[in-house]
């Protein structure tokens, strides 16, 4: 899921509420004191409820009858939902999720590529190859700039099996891999490019094994770099570098 695009005073509630929720700071089945919220928000009610709409969609709270707004259980939360991801960085699971994503990872993208090397069309190649040249060009540009190249590479490969259900799973993986890009590009890290395009390379060879191995090597790269992410953050803390889309979110929040 995309990231709730209020903005002001709605988009600034949904954000604290939903941090507050996923740090604990609202346990789960607490119910929560709308008017007491609302007071200390300097939000009105209408404002209060629709941001409490917001989260529901996301599985963080639900409303019951006789007992008014709680905090759902964790296994009911929608954790592939891009602001639900940046609020537990924010609460400091950073590790956590890259190591989550790198098995998720582990277990798609070296069979992807290796259909890719099998059914790719010429139109797939040129997009592949377009997606290296963003990511070339963002190597030494912003950290959005980076994230966009590279979801923009893994979509195309996911695009180029030809299989609906594993082009589908851009939507699984988009949203910690979103978070990955932008802490290892402000990590200055391996340079990403090299990998990439030796998976190109064996795509356009038409060489599932190939396309296996390289990926693997990739997705070993990847590992390594967030071991190096995963110690600064517990170095320094999330928040704290200037990197931290947490922290990007939250100065964005308070100027609103």
């Amino acid at each position: 899921m995309t990231a709730y695009q209020g903005r002001g005073v709605h988009g600034q509630t949904v954000a604290t509420l939903g941090r507050r929720i996923v740090a604990g700071a609202f346990p789960e089945g607490a119910v929560l004191d709308l008017a007491a919220l609302g007071r200390e928000l300097d939000v009105s009610m209408t404002v209060l409820r629709e941001s409490l709409r917001v989260l529901a969609a996301k599985g963080l709270v639900e409303a019951r009858q006789k007992r008014g707004t709680v905090v759902r259980e964790r296994r009911f939360w929608n954790l592939l939902d891009t602001d639900v991801t940046r609020w537990r960085a924010h609460a400091g699971e950073t590790a956590r999720l890259l190591r989550d994503l790198g098995e998720l990872r582990e277990m798609v993208e070296p069979e992807a590529a290796a259909l890719a090397a099998r059914r790719r069309t010429e139109a797939d190649l040129a997009e592949l190859d377009s997606a290296l040249a963003a990511m070339a060009d963002a190597v030494h540009g912003s950290a959005e700039a980076a994230a966009d190249a590279d979801l923009r590479w893994h979509r195309a490969l996911l695009r180029a099996t030809h299989n609906e259900l594993v082009s589908a799973l851009d939507s699984v993986v988009e949203p910690a891999l979103s978070l990955r890009d932008a802490l290892v590009h402000e990590a200055a890290v391996t340079d990403p490019v090299p990998s990439h395009a030796a998976v190109v390379d064996a795509v356009r060879r038409r060489d599932p094994a190939a396309a296996a191995t390289a990926m693997r090597a990739l997705l070993a790269e990847a590992a390594q770099d967030a071991e190096e992410i995963t110690g600064d953050v517990a170095e320094h803390g999330v928040g704290t570098t200037a990197g931290d889309p947490a922290s990007a979110t939250a100065r964005r929040e308070r100027e609103e």
